[in-house]
C-alpha cells in the first residue's frame, strides 16, 4: 500500500487549498479513505472520511461546512478541498486507507503527510 499526498502549502486565513492523495497497491474502490491532521505538540486528529463508493462522507465538527472530501476511483485518488481556512487548521495532513468498511475511524495505512500552514 502506498499513499502519496500533495497540495499543501502556505495560505492566508480565509483562503483555500486542495490536497490530493494518490493511492496504489490495493483495490482502491473498495477501501475507505480518510484525512487526518497533526499540529505541533498535539495528537493526530480525524478530519474527514469517505466510503469506497464515495457516499456518506463524514467530518470532524471542527471542519464541517468548510472542508469537503471526495474521491475519483478511476484515478485512485482522494481529495480534501479546504475552504475558509483558519490559523488553527495549520498541521501536517495525512491521508489514510483501510479495508474495513464497518469501522469509521480506524485506519491501518498512512501517507507521509503534507504541511498546511495558515498564516498572514
Amino acid at each position: 500500500v502506498q499513499l502519496v499526498e500533495s497540495g499543501g502549502g502556505l495560505v492566508q486565513p480565509g483562503g483555500s487549498l486542495r490536497l490530493s492523495c494518490a493511492a496504489s497497491g490495493f483495490t482502491f474502490s473498495t477501501w475507505k479513505m480518510g484525512w487526518f491532521r497533526q499540529a505541533p505538540g498535539k495528537d493526530r486528529e480525524f478530519v474527514a472520511g469517505i466510503t469506497g463508493t464515495g457516499g456518506n462522507p463524514y467530518y470532524a465538527d471542527s471542519v464541517k461546512g468548510r472542508f469537503t472530501i471526495s474521491r475519483d476511483n478511476a484515478k485512485n485518488t482522494v481529495y480534501l478541498q479546504m475552504n475558509s481556512l483558519k490559523p488553527e487548521d495549520t498541521a501536517v495532513y495525512s491521508c489514510a486507507a483501510d479495508s474495513r468498511y464497518y469501522t469509521a475511524y480506524e485506519y491501518n495505512y498512512w501517507g507521509q503527510g503534507t504541511q498546511v500552514t495558515v498564516s498572514s
